[in-house]
């Protein structure tokens, strides 16, 4: 299945607004962690972890879905093809661990924004989630970093199954013509 032109253009932008997108929040999510974390207002860190929990349940969670289903309508619908370059699939492999590392880690997200939003002061015992927030942020930002590098520079490399796939279509359709 090739995509029109028309189609795989509207495919692309919407992947890489979704994937855009993603990257944006999680460096907002990151920057609310670190406030959380570092700031000494009550007020300030109160905010941070009821925005983050705003900004993960209907931002991040809802971005980290599209791309998986964005990202194989464009390989499959061009010559790129899901399974015959190493970078589609380590971006893919990447897309799919951050989607479930954030699920893992929504539990943990509501939980900060739940005491955030009670009266009783944060304690002691919280600072080890924390400091998890920041931690998987920056994870996370660099995963989805380094996934987009692998779709700007596309580096070379087919698995066995693209070497196989791009010497059948060689053999199918020949450069030169042998039979005049």
């Amino acid at each position: 299945m090739i995509l029109t032109p028309l189609l795989r253009k509207f495919v692309l932008t919407a992947h890489v607004t979704f994937a855009v997108g993603w990257l944006g929040a999680v460096a907002g999510f990151l920057v609310l962690a670190i406030a959380g974390l570092t700031s000494q207002d009550a007020q300030m860190v109160r905010s941070a972890y009821l925005a983050m929990e705003l900004i993960a349940r209907f931002v991040i969670v809802p971005l980290s879905f599209a791309p998986l289903l964005t990202g194989p309508v464009l390989s499959l619908g061009t010559p790129w093809g899901l399974f015959r370059h190493y970078w589609i699939l380590i971006k893919l492999l990447i897309t799919i661990l951050c989607t479930i590392i954030m699920q893992v880690h929504m539990p943990p997200i509501i939980h900060l924004a739940n005491k955030a939003a009670s009266t009783e002061a944060f304690s002691a015992d919280l600072h080890s989630l924390q400091i998890q927030m920041v931690v998987a942020a920056s994870a996370a930002l660099l995963a989805l970093l380094a996934a987009t590098t692998l779709g700007v520079y596309k580096p070379r490399g087919m698995t066995s199954y693209g070497w196989r796939k791009q010497y059948e279509e060689r053999k199918v359709s020949p450069d030169v013509d042998t039979t005049t």
